[in-house]
């Protein structure tokens, strides 16, 4: 914006020193249900993390491709060449990509993430295969099958596994599903390493997941949460293994041909030391056995009609001194694993700053252009003196703060207008779509002290794209702190602000995008005038749109002088005649520091041609007057917060809050 107090402005304290006691007090405003800072919601048992967990997380650790390039693939030369690559990646897997010639192997180098978007991600009749020296390796979320060759149940003719690996180290195979492939499912082997295979299903096959192959005895392995079904053997069998931790798995429905040895579950085979934990086994032969040279613990487990072996002798190991987990009770297992194992549509990538990434605009340039599942950026707890630009081809991206409070992840920058206008002074701007923020704070922390200038306006944040929320998140700043745009002035843009708390002096919520701000703290900030300090709103809504402003079941607060600050002014950029602000406050609490008058006038443009009202404000600021268009009771039905937001696609961001 352009438009200034008449008035100089007087000065205030610089804004940089006293940033973290501002931000001291936005966490510390309680106000009932309204603009509380609220903890990022976690919970008990993270189910889709996407952090290894068990003996992948130990000795550095399995981050797969993280801090590589992110890239979606929809076909198999896609694949098979980001894979193979040398540098890390993370590949989303978009559809299913069928493999050819049948049974051939898709190479799968170190420092790769494989992973599918949502549960569509399918490879269909081909093999993933890690070479042997291979390390740091991450497949989630994938549905491999169908490389079974009629009438070879035995896989003896071919060695079609789903996914196959030896002397690897470092890998995590989590939330995939295995089924009906022409070997083997799973087969983990030759003294692989620091392995956790989690939350994956074995359907429709006989040899489902076989570990070892060797006369050494190194391999560590974690076997979690898994679902085995409609299998015959290898549920799995366990050669060798230095250490084999398998907990809450689910056993059931296991293929029944009269095999009196070669049918069974869990087997510790060689010099294998197995403990099992709290599992569940449903009409299963041979549940758990082990050689005469192993040792196996069992603990906790449910059988329910079963017959064989179940063994059990000697110590093998315990568990937690590697490493803390959770047993889920026995007793859960089935209605836990049939829901949370396989393929989830909520999974999808995760990019950690830091981390995986050193910036938040690094993490963003790695998003995809044109993702089509949402990505979230996980921003540790700190401050992160930089700008941030959400370019319009990065769609569907979660910028998310992960402190128990917003006020613990701040993104700030010191730009003034003068110095790049409102777009270069933003020290966030998004222009994409459907972007989400949450748990965040945005600072423009300019010093108007400082530094004497023609113009003060700092943005804290700048929007233009559709679809955007704002969820406990905090804009810090003076003149011009939030401007929700659209791209031009007949395009309406759509953004959503909920739990959430705005401060400022001029105009410092304004734009002419379609704004919704629910349950929230607006703080207006004293300037040091007993009689103008300021305006909250400055919107220049289209004329075509009916919707601009809506103000809903908040508070504003100011430690202004009484009748010192306006609700708003119509602001028309350019002089532009079809910019007719539409500013509705409703269900809101206003202070004494508000004007008996709370519109005025802007740059020759007249506030009574504008679109301003209200409807049941309260508190001191509400008082009645000739200068308050108010909203009448059945205009009020119309002017909500639906229809301000659903648009032609029925856009409903507040549903569920």
């Amino acid at each position: 914006m352009t438009q200034h107090l008449n008035s100089k402005r007087l000065q205030r304290p610089g804004y940089g020193t006293v940033l973290a006691a501002v931000l001291g007090l936005v966490a510390a405003l309680s106000l009932g249900a309204i603009g509380q800072a609220k903890a990022a919601e976690k919970t008990p048992v993270d189910r889709w993390s996407d952090r290894a967990h068990g003996f992948a997380s130990l000795a550095g650790g399995t981050t797969g491709g993280a801090g590589g390039k992110v890239v979606t693939v929809t076909d198999e030369a896609a694949l098979a060449t980001y894979a193979a690559a040398e540098e890390p990646y993370v590949i989303r897997v978009s559809g299913a990509i069928a493999v050819e010639p049948f049974g051939s192997d898709i190479v799968v180098a170190s420092n790769k993430t494989i992973i599918g978007v949502g549960d569509t991600g399918e490879i269909v009749h081909g093999e993933l295969h890690l070479n042997p020296g291979t390390h740091n390796v991450i497949i989630r979320n994938l549905t491999i099958r169908d490389s079974y060759v009629e009438g070879d149940w035995d896989g003896k003719t071919t060695d079609f596994d789903a996914i196959q690996m030896d002397t690897v180290d470092h890998v995590w195979i989590d939330h995939n599903r295995f089924e009906h492939m022409g070997d083997g499912l799973l087969d983990i082997r030759k003294d692989s390493r620091y392995i956790t295979v989690s939350y994956n299903q074995f359907t429709n096959h006989n040899k489902a997941f076989g570990i070892g192959w060797t006369t050494n005895v190194l391999t560590e392995m974690t076997i979690d949460h898994n679902w085995f079904r409609g299998t015959k053997q290898r549920n799995p069998s366990a050669d060798n293994l230095a250490y084999a931790h398998l907990y809450n798995n689910y056993l059931s429905s296991q293929v029944a041909d009269g095999d009196p040895v070669w049918t069974y579950g869990n087997w510790a085979r060689g010099r294998t030391r197995m403990v099992i934990e709290n599992s569940y086994y449903d009409g299963v032969q041979h549940p758990y056995q082990a050689d005469a040279t192993a040792e196996l613990v069992q603990r906790g487990s449910i059988l329910k009609n079963t017959t064989g072996r179940t063994d059990a002798w000697g110590t093998a190991f315990d568990p937690r001194s590697f490493y803390d987990y959770r047993l889920d009770p026995a007793a859960a297992v089935p209605s836990l694993v049939s829901r949370f194992s396989g393929p989830q549509k909520r999974i999808g990538v995760t990019l950690h700053v830091p981390g995986d990434y050193p910036t938040v605009q690094a993490a963003v340039d790695a998003v995809p252009d044109g993702n089509a599942v949402p990505v979230t950026i996980a921003v540790a707890p700190g401050t992160y003196r930089a700008k941030v630009y959400i370019p319009a081809t990065k769609p569907r991206i979660v910028l998310q703060g992960t402190g128990h409070d917003r006020s613990d992840t701040v993104i700030v920058y010191d730009t003034p207008a003068e110095y790049g206008g409102s777009t270069g002074s933003a020290t966030v701007r998004i222009a994409a779509n459907d972007v989400t923020a949450r748990h965040l704070t945005f600072s423009n922390d300019f010093d108007e002290a400082a530094v004497e200038l023609k113009g003060e306006q700092a943005l804290a944040m700048k929007t233009t794209g559709d679809r955007i929320v704002f969820e406990d998140t905090a804009f810090l700043g003076n003149q011009d702190t939030l401007m929700t745009d659209s791209p031009k002035l007949d395009v309406i843009s759509r953004v959503y602000i909920h739990d959430s708390y705005i401060e400022g002096d001029v105009d410092f919520v304004y734009g002419r995008a379609t704004t919704v701000i629910e349950r929230s703290v607006i703080r207006a900030l004293s300037r040091g005038s007993d009689t103008n300090n300021g305006y909250i709103t400055a919107a220049s809504t289209w004329t075509g749109n009916p919707y601009g402003f809506l103000i809903t079941r908040s508070k504003v607060v100011s430690d202004a002088p009484d009748q010192s600050f306006h609700l708003g002014r119509p602001w028309h950029p350019g002089g532009e005649p079809a910019a007719v602000a539409q500013v509705l406050i409703r269900d809101t609490e206003l202070p004494a520091a508000v004007k008996s008058s709370p519109w005025t006038d802007m740059s020759g443009f007249s506030w009574k041609d504008a679109r301003f009202a209200e409807y049941r404000t309260f508190g001191p600021g509400a008082a009645p007057s000739a200068d308050r268009p108010q909203l009448s009771a059945a205009d009020a039905r119309t002017y909500t917060v639906a229809n301000y937001l659903k648009g032609t696609d029925d856009w409903a961001p507040y549903a569920g809050h």
